[in-house]
């Protein structure tokens, strides 16, 4: 199970306000807090900064490697803006994203030939979001494919399910754990991974929606989770449902876990 800490992201208003007051001090402290609880990878997103991103995105990356050497999930739709982040990551990074958006894909594809990054990929194309699963399996399916042509390697590709609020669609939740299981069939082996707290956008009590979620995903076969590591109860769920589908080695994580102290 890979889990992608979400907390430095300029949709959320204190980090927002952090990066806009160039806050190095709380940006990494946030950034240690994830990796000490968790985070395979941190995600840096600088996108409501429109005009500065291809500024801010690099800083970030900066100041977030300065402590923490755990691997970056450089998050922009601009590819410009992601290749001046990738030219100051250390290591291999994580881009978010691509899709067959004709625009998006010519843009993105050049960075990450050769496999100097892994790939989130959108399962849409130039016609929107898929509405159902058949849909959604269809559209990854092609992106997969052609990938795969490009030379992008199948162990760099993370495909994103597309999450959608509840509140907007009722069905939206069954449609992509459906999805999953699709993909999983189809592509065994593949990461899958989501925008998991799209699902309770506008509902209340959108811990208890997003909790439940992420169990009935990892049950089906999602493996990479954009979530709150400092979310101990989340965590902890997603480390019992590892061990439970028989993919944590004598419980081995579990037990680091719970003695480290953070299970809940």
């Amino acid at each position: 199970m890979i889990i992608i800490g979400e907390k430095i992201n300029s949709s959320i208003p204190s980090m927002a306000e952090a990066i806009s007051k160039r806050d190095e001090a709380y940006i990494q402290k946030i950034a240690v807090a994830q990796a000490q609880n968790g985070a395979q990878f941190i995600d840096v997103n600088a996108g409501a900064f429109v005009d500065a991103e291809k500024e801010l995105l690099p800083w970030l990356v900066k100041i977030v490697q300065a402590v923490t050497a755990v691997p970056l999930c450089l998050d922009s739709p601009d590819p410009a803006a992601l290749a001046a982040a990738m030219a100051c990551h250390q290591g291999k990074p994580l881009l978010n994203s691509i899709s067959l958006e004709t625009e998006r894909y010519h843009g993105v594809l050049p960075l990450i030939r050769g496999g100097a990054a892994g790939i989130i990929g959108l399962c849409m194309d130039d016609t929107g979001i898929p509405k159902n699963a058949g849909q959604r399996a269809a559209v990854a399916c092609r992106l997969v494919d052609r990938l795969l042509a490009d030379g992008v390697a199948f162990t760099d590709i993370y495909l994103d399910v597309m999450v959608q609020p509840l509140g907007t669609d009722w069905l939206s939740g069954k449609e992509v754990l459906q999805a999953v299981r699709l993909l999983t069939a189809e592509f065994p082996g593949i990461h899958l991974t989501c925008g998991l707290s799209n699902v309770s956008f506008g509902l209340p009590k959108r811990q208890v929606l997003n909790q439940a979620f992420a169990v009935a995903l990892a049950a089906y076969g999602l493996d990479t989770f954009f979530i709150d590591p400092l979310d101990h109860r989340m965590m902890s769920l997603l480390l019992a449902i590892q061990a439970l589908n028989g993919q944590d080695e004598y419980c081995s994580e579990y037990i680091d876990a719970y003695r480290a102290g953070l299970m809940k």
